[in-house]
C-alpha cells in the first residue's frame, strides 16, 4: 500500500511515473484505468465484386456467405480457368425446389403459426438466408407421402363415375391448398407441376390404387378428370404450370402407382387428354414420361408421333436408373421440346458428404447441363420417422427438412438452396467450360447478374481462376465442396 504525501508532492511523483512508466501505484492506476477487456465486435464486410455461398461436406458450413474478398483483374496466374461466357445462350430455367407432398404439406400446417410463417418465408422468399424456392411439384391425389391413399372421386367397389359427378379435391383442402396459399402469396409467380401416381380405382383394370392399368374405356373420362383438377385448383387461386400424365409410368409396385407403357400414354395424350384441355382452353403444359433415364425410347416413342407431339410441351425424368444424359438424346432429337428433372430421393439416413457430391453433380450441375428447365428433390419434409407415408410407400425417404419438435435441415434443402436463392426463374444458362474436378454451370438472371455453381469433386483442395469477360478472380474450394459465386 502506498503512504500519503502532501498534495504537492504527489502531483510530482505523479507526473514522474506517467512519464517513465515506472511500477508502483501509478502503474496499478494505469492498468486499471487504460487496459480495457477486449471485446469482439461485429464482423466487418470486406468489398468484393463476387458474393460467394459455400457448404462444406464435413458439415461445419452450411450454405453461409463468405466474407472473403473476391475481385476481378488482369493479374497473370498459372490456375486453371473455368471461363464464363454470357454471349453462349442456352435453355431459360423455369426454377429449382421439391415435391410439397401431402405429408410435407400437413407437417408444416401443424406447426405453430409464428413457426410455420417463419418457415415459408425461409423456404419461398430470397431475402437474407432465405432460399428463394421457385418450383414446386405436388400430386394430383395421393402420393406415396400422404398418411392414406385417396383419389378425388373414390367409389364404392363395383361402382362408377363417368360423368365425375363425385369429383372433389376436398381431400387437399385441410392441408395442401391452404400451404400452397401461403406459398403464393410469397411467391405469386412459383412455377407448380401437378403429377398423378394413379387413376381412381375404378378406372382401372385391377380395381385397386395400386399396380394395375387404365381402361381404355376411361381414357376420356380421366383426360376430364385433368380438367376438373385443374379448373378447380384454379377456383383455389392456384395455377398449375404443367401436368405429367402419370408418375413413374413403369413403376407399378408403389403405392399408389399405375403403370402407363409408351403405347398407352401415346394414344391418351393424343386422343383424349390434348383435346379435352383444347376443348376446355387449358393452356397448362402436358410434359410426358416423367420416369427413369434408362428408357428415353419412351418420351420419344411420343415426340415421334406429330399429332401427339403437338400438344406435348416436353419430357420429365429420374435418375434412379439411366445417365443424365439421357436428357440431351431426347433434346437433341426434338430441339424444340423441353426437358425437365422432376425427382430425385435422398434415402435416410443421410450420408452427407457423399449426396452432397452426387446431387449437385448429376442434378443441380448435370440434368441442367443436359438442357433441364428445372430440378425437384424429393420431397420438401418428413418427421424424424420419415412419415407420412402410405401402407407400402417409401419408408426411407428423407426430406429436405425433418419437422418434430423442432426443424432441422438437410442434405437436399442445402443441395436446392444453392441454386433456387440465386438463379430465378426467367434466368437463362449461359457456357462455362469444366476443368479437371470442378464440374460447374452458370446462369445470366433476369436482372442481368451472372451465377456460377461449382463442385470440387476430388477429396483435397482445389484452387481456380472464374475468368469472366477477359479478367480473373481466384477461388479455393476444399475437397467435396460446393460453391456458389455471384456477380
Amino acid at each position: 500500500m502506498c503512504s500519503w504525501v502532501n498534495y504537492r508532492l504527489i502531483s510530482k511523483l505523479f507526473i514522474i511515473l506517467f512519464i517513465f512508466g515506472v511500477s508502483g501505484c501509478a502503474k496499478t492506476k494505469k492498468e486499471a484505468q487504460f487496459i480495457p477487456t477486449p471485446i469482439p465486435g461485429p464482423e466487418v464486410p470486406v468489398k468484393t465484386q463476387v458474393y460467394f455461398w459455400l457448404t462444406s461436406p464435413e458439415q461445419s458450413i452450411y450454405f453461409k456467405k463468405q466474407n472473403i474478398a473476391l475481385n476481378f483483374s488482369n493479374a497473370a496466374s498459372t490456375y486453371a480457368s473455368i471461363v464464363v461466357d454470357s454471349t453462349q445462350i442456352y435453355q431459360s430455367i423455369d426454377g429449382f425446389g421439391f415435391a410439397l407432398t401431402g405429408g410435407s404439406a400437413y407437417l408444416i400446417n401443424h406447426l405453430a403459426s409464428q413457426k410455420r410463417d417463419d418457415l415459408l418465408k425461409e423456404l419461398f422468399t430470397s431475402d437474407s438466408t432465405f432460399i428463394g424456392i421457385n418450383y414446386l411439384r405436388i400430386s394430383i391425389g395421393a402420393s406415396d407421402l400422404d398418411a392414406t391413399v385417396f383419389s378425388y372421386d373414390d367409389m364404392a367397389a363395383s361402382q362408377t363415375d363417368i360423368d365425375l359427378q363425385n369429383f372433389s379435391i376436398e381431400p387437399d383442402t385441410h392441408d395442401l391448398i391452404p400451404i400452397l396459399k401461403s406459398i403464393i402469396a410469397l411467391n405469386p409467380g412459383i412455377k407448380i407441376l401437378g403429377s398423378p401416381w394413379s387413376a381412381p380405382a375404378w378406372m382401372k383394370t385391377n380395381q385397386s390404387a395400386k399396380g394395375g392399368s387404365l381402361k381404355p374405356e376411361y381414357y376420356g373420362v380421366y383426360a376430364n378428370y385433368f380438367v376438373k383438377y385443374i379448373q378447380a385448383m384454379k377456383d383455389q387461386g392456384i395455377t398449375i404450370d404443367a401436368i405429367t400424365p402419370q408418375n413413374e409410368p413403369l413403376n407399378p409396385y408403389n403405392n399408389p402407382s399405375m403403370e402407363m407403357l409408351a403405347a398407352e400414354q401415346l394414344d391418351f395424350v393424343k386422343n383424349y387428354l390434348g383435346p379435352a384441355f383444347q376443348l376446355a382452353n387449358i393452356t397448362t403444359k402436358i410434359i410426358v414420361y416423367d420416369h427413369n433415364c434408362d428408357v428415353p425410347a419412351y418420351p420419344l416413342t411420343i415426340l415421334n408421333d406429330a399429332d401427339a407431339r403437338n400438344f406435348v410441351d416436353g419430357s420429365a425424368f429420374h435418375l434412379y436408373a439411366g445417365d443424365i444424359s439421357a436428357l440431351s438424346q431426347v433434346h437433341n432429337a426434338y430441339p424444340d421440346k423441353n426437358v425437365y428433372f422432376t425427382e430425385q430421393w435422398v434415402g435416410g439416413p443421410s450420408n452427407f458428404a457423399g449426396d452432397l457430391n452426387w446431387h449437385v453433380k448429376n442434378l443441380i450441375i448435370g440434368a441442367i447441363r443436359n438442357w433441364s428447365k428445372n430440378v425437384i428433390e424429393w420431397n420438401l419434409a418428413s418427421d424424424p420417422n420419415y412419415r407420412p407415408h402410405t401402407d407400402g410407400g417409401c419408408s426411407t425417404c428423407l426430406g429436405g427438412l425433418t419437422i418434430g419438435t423442432s426443424v432441422s435441415r438437410n442434405v437436399s434443402y442445402y443441395i436446392i438452396a444453392h441454386a433456387s436463392k440465386f438463379v430465378n426463374t426467367g434466368s437463362v444458362r449461359i457456357a462455362s467450360n469444366i476443368i479437371s474436378n470442378l464440374p460447374n454451370v452458370a446462369f445470366q438472371t433476369p436482372e442481368g447478374k451472372k451465377v456460377l455453381i461449382v463442385l470440387n469433386e476430388s477429396n483435397s483442395p482445389q484452387t481456380f481462376n472464374i475468368r469472366f469477360n477477359g479478367k480473373i478472380v481466384t477461388s479455393t474450394l476444399t475437397g467435396g465442396a460446393v460453391g456458389t459465386y455471384v456477380w
